[in-house]
């Protein structure tokens, strides 16, 4: 139930900073597909202005930054050491408003781990560093238009 909870609530926090701008519309997901997105990773609400999704990482991943993105994480499980700010080191662009990259330069760090909420404005770099040994968490992206 707590999961449902911390989805509901990053959800309303998503349509607060889309503003009016945002879609009316509904939208529920049930608890199975809920889990699985946690689980598997994936996608759980799609739109023009925002994205929900699960994820689930047992290891680093590489260094991030979102031009028009701004990332809203809950902790539901695990623990990971994550950097934020600071100066991407070997950035490449792989998608249209997205840069990967191998190394941050100057950030911050972060322990997170179970109810912890972080967000990560549009424009500043970011990266799983170290994951122990795994963590499960949600995911809000609002777009800027």
């Amino acid at each position: 139930m707590k999961p449902l909870l911390a989805l509901t609530v990053l959800l309303l926090a998503a349509t607060w900073m889309t503003g009016a701008g945002g879609s009316s519309a509904v939208t529920y997901i049930g608890h199975d597909k809920v889990a699985e997105s946690l689980a598997k990773g994936g996608n759980l609400v799609t739109a023009p202005d925002l994205t929900v999704l699960g994820s689930h990482r047992g290891g680093p991943g590489q260094v991030e930054v979102h031009e028009k993105e701004t990332d809203v994480f809950y902790v539901v499980d695990g623990a990971a050491t994550f950097i934020t700010g600071g100066t991407m080191v070997g950035g490449k662009q792989t998608k249209v408003g997205q840069m990967l990259g191998t190394d941050i330069h100057g950030g911050e760090t972060h322990h997170l781990a179970k109810g912890d909420v972080i967000v990560i404005p549009a424009g500043v770099p970011h990266w799983f560093k170290e994951v122990q040994p795994s963590i499960n968490y949600y995911v809000v992206k609002v777009i800027k238009q």
